[in-house]
């Protein structure tokens, strides 16, 4: 099996048909049909049910198709990650990050980063919910990441960088809109929500404090994004509970947050996997400390936060 089999087979499979895939690697059918032979005989397993009118995949091809997608996405990382340090980068840190540590932290890890590692490319990729990151550290298209505990996996390691307390967005017209201090959750039983998918960290902790409240939050509709998320609570669909960082995005849509007297907390934390080999992770763990330092002493962040504010951007 080699690589250029591997982008054969992954062609048949999506296109579900032999003459398509040869179109579109621009090869003719039979010596596709025959590389595809070669490669079931190398495995020793049938990886594609042929019909007259169909191509499809068998369990084993299934798995050799989620696979190679990954092998294929990682090789073309990899050349790029090389030509990078080849053209004279000094190193390339791959990042990964929630979406609601767009608003606080991470202008102030990249800012850092560019002042002290020049010489490092960073691949930055965000709106991100922890499930995904962690399985980007596990399957090495990460190096490291800024997520939100809990993460399933004893091979990531977390070192943990700040809290953020939940608040509860409204809609301006609401009724609990109007009025001025910490709310109890429990006034929020019974009110429709705009959530996180329930693999969301955020979404973890929100249904808990709810739970712990006396009651169970009635969800209408679902949004990875906080930017769509808070939308959809500025149009009046529900309420949402967020991050408290969150309320520093910038958009034209008003929301208006009120604090929680119970105050549940979601966590900020860096994680990579262990054992990472990456020798730039050590100075990246401490800059992003310094980061949130710099963050928790500005004069903004010591600033009361103001009750309404415009939509935010990323996912948590």
């Amino acid at each position: 099996m080699d690589l250029r089999q591997m982008r054969y087979f992954v062609a048949v499979a999506e296109e579900r048909h032999f003459g398509r895939a040869a179109d579109r690697l621009h090869m003719a059918q039979p010596p596709l049909s025959q590389q595809i032979k070669q490669l079931e005989a190398s495995l020793g397993t049938q990886l594609l049910e042929r019909t007259t009118r169909k191509v499809d995949l068998t369990e084993a091809g299934r798995l050799m198709l989620e696979r190679a997608r990954q092998i294929l996405a990682d090789v073309e990382s990899l050349k790029k990650d090389v030509q990078e340090v080849g053209a004279g980068a000094a190193g390339v840190l791959r990042i990964g990050f929630v979406g609601s540590a767009t608003y606080r932290v991470m202008p102030a890890v990249v800012q850092l980063a560019r002042q002290e590692l020049p010489g490092v490319r960073l691949h930055v990729m965000g709106e991100m919910l922890t499930p995904n990151i962690e399985q980007g550290l596990l399957e090495n298209r990460l190096d490291v990441a800024v997520l939100r505990p809990p993460v399933q996996s004893a091979e990531v390691v977390l070192d943990p960088l700040e809290g953020d307390s939940l608040v509860v967005a409204l809609p301006p017209a609401h009724p609990l809109a109007a009025g001025s201090g910490p709310l109890a959750l429990s006034a929020l039983a019974g009110e429709e929500f705009v959530g996180y998918p329930p693999a969301s960290a955020v979404a973890t902790v929100s249904f808990e404090a709810c739970r712990k409240a006396g009651f169970r939050p009635r969800v209408v509709q679902e949004a990875t994004e906080t930017s769509t998320l808070l939308a959809f609570v500025g149009a009046g669909m529900g309420l949402a509970l967020v991050p408290d960082g969150a309320r520093r995005a910038t958009s034209a849509s008003p929301v208006v947050y009120r604090e929680l007297t119970e105050g549940p907390e979601v966590g900020l934390a860096l994680a990579w996997k262990r054992g990472s080999r990456s020798l730039l992770i050590p100075g990246f763990r401490a800059l992003a400390h310094r980061a949130v330092e710099q963050v928790r002493r500005s004069p903004a962040n010591q600033q009361t936060a103001p009750s309404s504010h415009p939509v935010a951007e990323e996912a948590p």
